[in-house]
């Protein structure tokens, strides 16, 4: 798969996650006049799947005040809040609105393309070093 598809394939399915994500959470009108605040953490990579990354990740949201209302899968958890407790932000030393868990979008993005681009140029130095061998013996014309 060419660089190129594969950059697509990845938004369409996070574009697929993100409308899933819409028909799954359906937030009632006492939710949001009780003054709860919601949000979607996502990992990159299946982190969710192992029990000590999900209790670490609903620990460091629960010192905000967040609350996990759902594992959606191994990449998406759903959480909840008052909106009071917005008032603690500032002491806390990191976003209690961020949305993304362990590697960040652009570097797990970074490490697919130096890994589609070696892996392209890995292929072509193994044809083109057996041709040469296959030259070399005589077995194909120089």
């Amino acid at each position: 798969m060419s660089t190129g598809l594969a950059v697509a394939a990845a938004a369409a399915a996070q574009a697929e996650q993100r409308r899933e994500e819409e028909e799954m959470t359906k937030y009632t009108d006492i939710d949001l006049q009780e003054g709860w605040e919601f949000k979607i953490v996502r990992a990159n990579t299946a982190a969710f799947r192992n029990p000590e990354v999900l209790a670490r990740a609903c620990a460091e949201e629960a010192t905000a005040g967040w609350t996990l209302v759902e594992k959606f899968d191994n990449q998406r958890l759903r959480f909840k809040r008052p909106a009071s407790a917005r008032a603690g932000d500032p002491a806390l030393g990191f976003d209690p609105y961020r949305t993304e868990y362990g590697i960040s979008s652009a570097r797990y993005g970074g490490i697919v393309l130096v890994c589609a681009l070696l892996g392209t140029s890995l292929f072509l130095v193994v044809v083109f070093g057996t041709l040469a061998l296959l030259i070399k013996h005589g077995v194909l014309p120089k």
